[in-house]
């Protein structure tokens, strides 16, 4: 049966973004799609968590957590980790696609490698362990299923999902260890702590797998073999494939040691031994350790047809010869024989030096785990090999990060003479991109724009706007539109809202309309005070200074006129003002006609509107000056 078709999530688009095309794999915590992101038209992995897990909020936190860890490491040889999601009751991950086959299909194909393709293959593993290191982070799940080939044949490191800071917890639950019982490092099963050095103990077991075609401790349960990691060591794998040399071996038995202290401290110092070994093994070692492997059986079960130097037939004496001359001829032909095997012996190891010296000992490889790491730390490794180093220009480069090492000249892999300069292009950052337009969006809503093109968020400001809205964005530094790379933060900036300007002993009338045009509700309250001019402002609320935002709700108190009372048998009601006051014109230009209309009315004026289609006031007349109350303001509305 088709589990593909089966699957009821393909064919579906989650997040109204991505359209799921096939399922890849199923794990124990999720499964992997391969998905199309509609928005940016490109092949993307998506993970999706078990729908029994989702309910779980441990799970659903180290889930997370994987997007967060894996988000934050951008190295060439660490599986990219784009978007973390939730649509309904499925959460996922949106991925890098990875078009190859794990390092487990290799190893089940090949049975085992051989020394220097096994060496190969770590080297960029323990570079994408490096990364994750020095940003603080342990994988805790080395394992050849996380480490994927790619068709032109780069290696990546992916499934963040155990990762942890070393800061946080070093378990998820009480008694729960995390990892994969095989590659279990002592400490991990004792206490289920683990650091950078557990990740070691993991890439080591791995390199001992990839040499022999099996793991070092094996047993009938999981918890047999873990009682093997805690009290058996990990053998030399060369008592398993005879003719490793001796360096192989301890980077083994170095990694895999009991005490944490005796490893290498982390995954870049494990690196720099493993890239050192590498470059002093013979080019044809795997070729000859093939061959003695095929051989072995047949020289081990051969019958033995040798005789010692006495008894062999061309020094077996005449029966003539008195014993003790036989003796002494005897003695005198082994001595000789083995006289001549010493010697063979040590012109033997003379021409293999020799021919070592000229095929592999004054040459060096330029290690394939510099492309992506920093130039400095790029230097070091380089110089420790006897190579010398330069600067070239930096450029940019779609997947290093600004300091990275984008290409090397000779390039890595290549065989170069000890001495022999090489130079290094470091990344000036990734590719500079159009920075988003995130105006009018909340704070929230930029930040998450701002990711999904790949930029990072920098300082945050608050500035005051007439235009923009309270806690809405003004704009970004470099502006929307700008080509920036993603290696340079994008700074917000955030309006505080309008600042309420004082009023207080202005015209009243005048206030107000100030107030409306600000697209403020005003509520004007008249109250006598003595001592202040008629018709002026003598408080408002808020007070002068605080941010305001349009439609929020202001009061002003106005000074009432003066009032004539008792005039005889006449009674004379406050002086206001008739209609022929002149009182000034709100501009409304810019606003909707709803508000415009409002506004005008309520400074006393009558509206008229023009124009066709749109809710926005284009255009008014008269936009300033002051006019009697009564008088008309037309406004032209438009798109």
């Amino acid at each position: 049966m088709d589990t593909t078709v089966a699957d009821p999530l393909v064919g579906r688009v989650l997040d109204g973004r991505y359209r799921i095309e096939s399922r890849i794999a199923r794990g124990g915590m999720a499964t992997v799609y391969l998905a199309r992101d509609l928005r940016l038209d490109r092949t993307v992995a998506i993970k999706v968590m078990h729908a029994g897990l989702a309910s779980d909020e441990d799970f659903v936190a180290r889930f997370i957590g994987e997007a967060k860890a894996a988000a934050a490491l951008s190295h060439p040889n660490v599986v990219a980790v784009y978007d973390q999601r939730t649509d309904g009751e499925h959460v996922f991950l949106v991925m890098e696609y990875v078009a190859g086959r794990t390092l487990r299909d290799t190893l089940t194909s090949l049975g085992r490698l051989g020394p220097r393709a096994a060496l190969e293959i770590v080297q960029p593993v323990l570079a994408a362990l490096g990364a994750a290191h020095r940003a603080g982070l342990v994988h805790r799940d080395v394992k050849p299923e996380n480490v994927l080939i790619t068709e032109d044949g780069q290696v990546k490191v992916a499934d963040f999902g155990l990762a942890r800071a070393e800061t946080a917890s070093k378990m998820t639950k009480t008694g729960m260890i995390i990892g994969t019982v095989g590659y279990l490092a002592p400490e991990q099963v004792l206490s289920g702590n683990a650091d950078v050095r557990s990740d070691v103990y993991a890439a080591g077991i791995m390199l001992f797998e990839l040499l022999t075609g099996h793991l070092p401790h094996r047993g009938d349960t999981p918890l047999a073999v873990a009682y093997k990691h805690v009290n058996e060591t990990v053998p030399p794998p060369s008592g398993v494939v005879p003719g490793l040399p001796p360096r192989v071996d301890a980077l083994v038995t170095d990694a895999t040691s009991h005490d944490p202290a005796r490893r290498p401290q982390d995954a870049n110092q494990y690196l720099a031994e493993v890239a050192e070994v590498a470059g002093g093994l013979p080019r044809d070692l795997d070729r000859r350790i093939e061959e003695a492997s095929r051989n072995a059986t047949s020289v081990l079960e051969a019958p033995v047809h040798g005789r010692t130097a006495v008894l062999d037939a061309h020094t077996t004496p005449p029966e003539h010869v008195p014993p003790q001359t036989r003796t002494d001829r005897a003695i005198g032909a082994l001595t000789g024989r083995y006289v001549m095997v010493a010697i063979g012996a040590v012109a033997a190891l003379i021409l293999g030096w020799a021919v070592w010296y000229q095929t592999s000992g004054q040459y060096e490889h330029v290690p394939s785990s510099i492309i992506g790491m920093k130039v400095s730390d790029a230097r070091d490794l380089l110089e420790s090999k006897g190579l010398d180093v330069r600067t070239a220009k930096a450029v940019y480069d779609d997947r290093v990060h600004r300091g990275g090492v984008v290409k090397s000249d000779p390039p890595a892999g290549a065989r170069v003479a000890k001495g022999q300069t090489v130079t290094l292009t470091p990344s000036k950052g990734i590719t500079p991109r159009e920075v988003p337009d995130v105006e009018g969006k909340t704070l929230e809503e930029a930040r998450q724009t701002l990711k999904d093109r790949g930029f990072s968020v920098g300082r945050t400001s608050t500035s005051p706007s007439q235009t923009v809205a309270k806690d809405r964005v003004i704009g970004t530094d470099p502006d929307a539109g700008e080509r920036q790379s993603p290696d340079e933060p994008v700074d917000i900036v955030v309006s505080g809202g309008m600042s309420m300007p004082g009023l207080v002993g202005q015209n009243g009338d005048a206030a107000a309309n100030r107030l409306r045009s600000m697209g403020l509700n005003v509520t004007v309250q008249k109250k006598r005070v003595d001592g202040k001019e008629p018709n002026t402002v003598v408080s408002q609320d808020p007070a002068e200074g605080t941010g305001v935002s349009r439609g929020d709700d202001v009061t002003i108190v106005v000074n009432k006129r003066d009032c004539i009372v008792d005039a005889g048998p006449f009674q004379f009601g406050c002086d206001d003002g008739g209609d022929d006051q002149n009182v000034p014109v709100p501009d409304m230009t810019g606003r909707s006609v709803q508000e415009a209309r409002k506004a005008l009315k309520e400074s006393g004026f009558k509206v008229n509107v023009t124009g066709f289609g749109g809710d926005i006031v284009r255009f008014q007349s008269p936009s300033s000056g002051e006019l009697p109350r009564g008088s008309t303001v037309t406004i032209v509305r438009g798109p």
